[in-house]
């Protein structure tokens, strides 16, 4: 029998009583004071016994949390997706940031009231914050690697915990929590800081920074040209953007703006075109492969973006397309392998007709073909990802029959693991690639063959993923987020 541990006292910041709340901004400000208050507890409290001798009790705080109860199984308006649970029940999720969360939790509060007619409630849950995400806030702070202190961190204050950190909610296999309630949010805020902190790490820009429309590209010349985009913007004062961010937390408000380029640029750097509203549109070079693609995804689907498009290259499968040529996914053949486990091969990615019409819209306005004549430029079809770039130089009769079979017309690493993360996380995709070289026709990505047609193509093609994301920002809420990102039981926050 394992002998149980020693009991140590443990010192928390009060915490009080449930409120009830009718008004979604009081609510919001309730949840910002505790999680100031938890915060700052854990902050002065760290300062105070990181050096020295073990103290003799824990230190611990708790996330804030939101709570609703409903009896009735009035049916409520089923043209929207999201702002209301699916049965009579408790439901309740912990909340971190709501200093950055502010607009979307309003928001999806006075969704639950105006189809509930019920209020919620806000106190602290039982979740403790570990301290490694209530110090980053401070950069005069820092917490050190295990076995830096004279004694065991954990000991003392709360580390992360993966029970509570996984994707259970948003992969449909999560339970009731210890007190019956089901889950509001489809992440918990373990879940939110820990991506918040992977975000800064691997983009270097800030969480804040990152806009509600997010295009992800494979190819470094899409960095040059939306930075010169971003600076045409920022010199035409009626255009909405206010600023543009780069990597090491550069921010430019004028067209002429220094903008330095870090010594050694992050994992997977990252561009913000900002809005005050956070409508603009960031892009993130994500470099080449899957696992990549799965880990910026992982990380940006806690901000909730309305709309994340691929626009990188391709390689064509097809002799009658050329080199410069767009693609646009109505299907994807997943070979990508690394979402496997969280959502099974079998599962159909797909295309979302909002997406769709307004990347073909903006392939009809940049490039200035329509109707028919855009056949000249562009494809729909499957596009396949794979997870080995060099897969030409194996036997190709079993990749190639499998392409043929699928109807295939592009082939990359990336647009289907987007795509498919998108659908599991509830965020609205699309794919818009653009034929870098045709492997099964000879002419293979090599120097010198860039025609001028292709360099051509290669400039527009950023433009029409602008131009997609402006359309999509014009539409209403509602609209984008389709039901078909939806499932049986689903939260009731987007």
């Amino acid at each position: 029998m394992t002998p149980s541990a020693p009991s140590i006292p443990v010192v928390s910041p009060g915490g009080g009583a449930y409120q009830v709340f009718t008004d979604p901004k009081a609510a919001v400000d309730e949840l910002k004071s505790l999680y100031e208050k938890a915060c700052d507890f854990l902050c002065e409290t760290f300062e105070q016994n990181a050096s020295g001798e073990q103290p003799p009790s824990r230190f611990r705080a708790f996330y804030p949390e939101i709570r609703l109860t409903t009896t009735s199984h009035a049916q409520k308006d089923s043209r929207l997706s999201f702002g209301h649970v699916s049965a009579p029940g408790t439901y309740a999720s912990t909340i971190t940031r709501p200093d950055l969360f502010a607009n979307y939790l309003e928001q999806q509060i006075a969704l639950l009231m105006q189809n509930h007619g019920v209020p919620v409630q806000i106190g602290y849950s039982t979740t403790p914050i570990p301290v490694h995400f209530a110090v980053s806030r401070n950069p005069d702070i820092t917490v050190p690697q295990e076995g830096a202190m004279t004694y065991p961190l954990r000991d003392v204050f709360d580390v992360p915990d993966l029970s509570t950190t996984n994707d259970d909610i948003v992969n449909g296999v999560a339970e009731l929590d210890d007190s019956g309630a089901a889950p509001l949010a489809p992440f918990t805020a373990q879940r939110v800081d820990y991506s918040l902190a992977r975000l800064s790490h691997y983009t270097a820009t800030m969480p804040e920074d990152f806009q509600n429309h997010v295009l992800f590209t494979n190819y470094q010349f899409y960095v040059e040209e939306f930075e010169a985009y971003a600076r045409q913007m920022l010199a035409d004062p009626d255009s909405g953007y206010e600023a543009f961010v780069g990597p090491g937390y550069h921010r430019i408000t004028t067209a002429d703006g220094e903008l330095p380029t870090p010594p050694k640029l992050p994992q997977m750097p990252s561009y913000h075109l900002t809005r005050p509203d956070g409508s603009g549109i960031t892009l993130v070079n994500i470099g080449v492969g899957p696992s990549n693609a799965k880990t910026a995804t992982d990380h940006i689907a806690v901000l909730r973006p309305h709309a994340w498009l691929m626009v990188g290259h391709c390689a064509g499968l097809r002799n009658s397309q050329r080199l410069g040529d767009f693609v646009l996914a109505h299907a994807y053949l997943r070979e990508d392998k690394v979402l496997d486990d969280d959502l099974p091969i079998w599962v159909p990615i797909p295309p979302l007709a909002e997406i769709q019409i307004a990347l073909e819209k903006a392939v009809a306005k940049i490039t200035e073909y329509e109707g028919y004549d855009l056949k000249r430029i562009m494809r729909t079809g499957t596009v396949a990802t794979l997870d080995n770039r060099n897969w030409e130089l194996r036997d190709q009769r079993g990749p190639v029959q499998r392409l043929s079979q699928s109807r295939a017309i592009a082939l990359d690493m990336e647009s289907a693991t987007i795509a498919a993360n998108g659908f599991r996380f509830r965020v609205p995709y699309g794919t818009l690639l653009c034929v870098s070289d045709k492997p099964l026709h000879g002419e293979l990505k090599l120097p010198g063959m860039a025609s001028d047609f292709y360099k051509t193509q290669v400039a527009r093609h950023l433009q029409i993923g602008i131009h997609a994301m402006e359309t999509l920002r014009d539409m209403p809420i509602e609209r984008i987020h389709s039901r078909k990102l939806r499932s049986f039981e689903e939260t009731a926050f987007l």
